[in-house]
């Protein structure tokens, strides 16, 4: 008579058990490389698709703890938390986008921590007017500034070159500084 083997039943529990935390163990290791890479790449984009991965992990640790303590209502609790996060960093990524898409100042501590700099410079005697506006990440600069009028027009040009070439030497972010030349005021 042959014998038959059985093959030992499967632990359901068991299964769904290592299956989350396979889950929870691969989403917390994709997440940390999604935050490091959008952290050192500086994309926004990428650091909120791992707040999305992070919160897949703790709406998975929170659920499964709580059913395992018999509430069930935690796993809703933990997805409502973890939405109202993102839609905070959501909501601070679209403020920041459109905020650089708008044209806004660079605000007044950078105007006159420019202003200052650009009055510094040898061949300046006054800055007249100074705007200052931010596409994309990118900052572009109108400028008068006011020259010896007893200067000749190659010398006032040579000055409005050299603050442009020392701006944008001095200040990576700015693309670009278009300078007009007043005579200074007697």
């Amino acid at each position: 008579m042959a014998t038959q083997s059985k093959a030992a039943p499967l632990n359901e529990a068991a299964v769904i058990r290592n299956l989350s935390l396979v889950s929870v163990l691969g989403n917390a290791v994709l997440s940390g490389f999604k935050l490091f890479a959008g952290i050192t790449g500086h994309s926004s984009a990428m650091i909120s698709d791992a707040v999305h991965s992070f919160s897949d992990v703790l709406t998975t640790l929170i659920g499964i703890a709580g059913a395992m303590l018999g509430f069930p209502v935690l796993d809703s609790v933990a997805s409502v938390v973890i939405c109202l996060f993102i839609l905070k960093v959501s909501y601070d990524i679209i403020k920041d986008a459109v905020t650089k898409l708008l044209d806004t100042s660079c605000g007044t501590e950078y105007e006159e921590k420019l202003r200052r700099f650009i009055a510094g410079q040898n061949g300046v005697e006054g800055v007249d007017l100074l705007h200052t506006r931010m596409f994309g990440n990118k900052v572009y600069i109108d400028l008068e500034i006011e020259v010896d009028g007893d200067k000749t027009l190659r010398e006032a040009h040579a000055v409005a070159e050299q603050v442009h070439t020392d701006v944008e030497g001095a200040f990576p972010e700015v693309k670009h500084v278009m300078i007009h030349v007043n005579p200074a005021k007697a």
